[in-house]
């Protein structure tokens, strides 16, 4: 996209850094479309209901390790989430006609979409992963992503070699009703690096064919392994 930083790059011109604003703003609308009003998904199966929950947040009890300095860039390759048993290839996804991240088809319901405009998964900044709670007939790759708690960890396998450790820090559903885009998706800390996987939740309605609300699970990068 025109005026992203990309990955390396020290610094950018106002101009720069303003179309960078356009690009994000649009991206981070297009997310909330995607999982409400313009998702066409099957609804076959049922899915996870959470209802317009605010959010799942931190456990008291939890106690979250430091932040590990932000890698170099590489792209990903494959994303694990031993909690839920999600262990699925990574393919790097543009912008649709609406500024939505474009996921990978219901064929690949089992792949997650990766935005490749923006930040590789490690380097300082959002990384931004998307996947299908389910199609027509079945669950996909993120069907379970809701029940994802903070302290859990993602793992991001990485084409030079290396896996990318995130600990989940909070759980989020919201619904379109109060929904805040650069809450949902910008960063929690200024450079850290950090993931968010997002799927659609809360309830489906048949006759709009639409979930009313996205599943957000935010990490942050806590370690490297070769």
């Amino acid at each position: 996209m025109s005026g992203q930083q990309k990955p390396g790059q020290e610094k950018e011109t106002g101009h720069g850094r303003f179309l960078t604003g356009i690009a994000w703003a649009l991206v981070l609308v297009g997310l909330w479309l995607w999982g409400s009003e313009i998702t066409d998904v099957g609804g076959g199966v049922s899915a996870p209901t959470t209802g317009d929950v605010a959010a799942v947040g931190r456990p008291f009890a939890v106690e979250l390790p430091d932040a590990h300095k932000p890698l170099s860039a590489a792209k990903p390759q494959r994303v694990d989430v031993p909690s839920v048993k999600v262990r699925a290839p990574v393919v790097a996804r543009g912008l649709d006609g609406d500024g939505a991240i474009d996921p990978p088809p219901y064929t690949q319901a089992g792949t997650v979409g990766w935005y490749g405009g923006g930040t590789r998964p490690g380097a300082a900044g959002t990384s931004l992963f998307v996947g299908h709670v389910d199609t027509e007939t079945r669950p996909a790759v993120f069907y379970d992503l809701s029940a994802v708690r903070p302290g859990e960890k993602v793992r991001v396998t990485r084409d030079d070699g290396s896996v990318a450790v995130f600990t989940v820090d909070d759980v989020q559903v919201l619904s379109r009703d109060r929904f805040d885009a650069q809450k949902a998706y910008g960063p929690h800390e200024e450079g850290r690096a950090e993931l968010r996987l997002i799927t659609c939740g809360g309830t489906f309605d048949r006759e709009t064919r639409t979930y009313s609300a996205n599943v957000v699970v935010s990490a942050y990068l806590t370690g490297v392994e070769p």
